[in-house]
């Protein structure tokens, strides 16, 4: 289902996007905790992927900014001493000289590709060096971070990303912020994103500097049922006939799943993971070999999203096999010598069953008073 111009330029709709219910999940899970560390998808051609993640935006629940503040910072945010950035171009100087007079808005959650042939000025944004030596003025033209700010970044082809612009994301994405210098002239601003990647395996590995920082990894194969084949083609057909209509057909669910996301934003944080359950996805990363600590805690947030999501209160041993095998497949260690070449979800299935069984073993033996 691969994305083509139509007359109304419109996105279609995420609701109506046949199968690939991973990678669909996985960009809910996001949404609902962004500190889960954001996605990459990869798989074959024309299976959907940068269509299912521009149709992403229309399901969002809208966020308050500033008004017309070009980074969509909360208007909580301009009173922070460090958060003002001041430029020709933001139109908020006296609202940040007084923060009681900002009026706020309304506004979709942003959604901006990054293309691959994007220079450095492009997505960091660049300074009129004539105008701060000239003048004194600190004239900024904001890129493509700041406008991705309480949004998602996504870069189709990620793998083929110039290493130079991927360092720039690796430092703007831990810290949250962009600071651009030349010439002595140093701006700042809030740069907080989701991070989603996509791309084809085939035509490149992705650094693993960069693949450590994506969350989950949702893995995307072409769909082989006949009758969701079937289903793919009548609906692209009607959208591209009238993309009006075919989106009108679908609003429904489409506000339905905006209610949803908006009900579990609320809910997530309430969500209590138990320590025995904390245990075994500890446990399981121990068992896998996964270096560092990232592994459990995206298991535990992505865990939590996904009880929020289907409005529980507390996570259960569901949650973590729903979410494990997209938190854990790309943080696996690959030894090229290993005569079995297990699937790596396989072996965090495998892996999983047994504490399972362990745990329910340990429950009968020793019940709960």
């Amino acid at each position: 289902m691969s994305q083509t111009s139509n007359p109304n330029d419109k996105a279609f709709p995420f609701t109506a996007i046949v199968g690939q219910d991973e990678m669909k999940l996985c960009l809910l899970l996001n949404v609902i905790d962004p500190r889960i560390g954001g996605v990459l998808v990869m798989g074959h051609r024309g299976t959907g992927k940068s269509t299912t993640v521009r149709a992403l935006a229309a399901v969002l629940p809208s966020i308050t900014r500033v008004a017309g503040d070009v980074y969509n910072r909360a208007p909580e945010e301009i009173e922070q001493p460090d958060a003002p950035v001041k430029t020709a171009h933001n139109g908020l100087r006296d609202a940040e000289k007084h923060p009681a007079r900002a009026k706020s808005e309304r506004i979709p959650v942003p959604v901006v590709d990054l293309p691959l042939g994007a220079t450095e000025d492009r997505v960091c944004g660049t300074i009129d060096i004539e105008q701060a030596l000239t003048r004194g003025v600190k004239t900024f033209e904001p890129g493509l971070l700041a406008q991705a700010n309480r949004g998602f970044l996504y870069i189709d082809e990620v793998n083929l990303l110039d290493d130079h612009l991927v360092d720039v994301l690796l430092d703007v994405a831990a810290s949250g912020w962009n600071v651009v210098e030349r010439e002595g002239v140093s701006i700042r601003h809030p740069a907080r994103f989701v991070l989603v990647g996509s791309g084809n395996p085939e035509e490149g590995e992705l650094r693993p500097q960069l693949l450590d920082r994506f969350g989950m990894h949702a893995r995307i194969i072409t769909i082989t049922d006949v009758a969701q084949r079937v289903e793919i083609v009548k609906r692209r057909r009607a959208f591209d006939a009238d993309a009006a209509v075919f989106c009108e057909a679908w609003e429904k669910e489409q506000r339905s799943l905006r209610n949803r996301i908006t009900r579990a934003q609320k809910l997530v944080s309430q969500v209590e993971l138990p320590d025995d359950v904390l245990m075994v996805l500890a446990q399981l990363c121990m068992n896998l070999g996964i270096d560092g600590h990232r592994g459990e805690l995206t298991i535990a947030r992505a865990a939590a999203a996904a009880a929020a999501f289907s409005n529980s209160h507390k996570v259960s041993l569901a949650d973590v096999r729903l979410v494990a095998p997209a938190c854990l497949r790309h943080r696996l260690r690959r030894d090229p010598l290993d005569a079995e070449r297990v699937d790596s979800d396989e072996k965090i299935e495998r892996e999983l069953q047994k504490l399972v069984a362990v745990k329910d073993h340990g429950s009968e033996t020793h019940p709960a008073e």
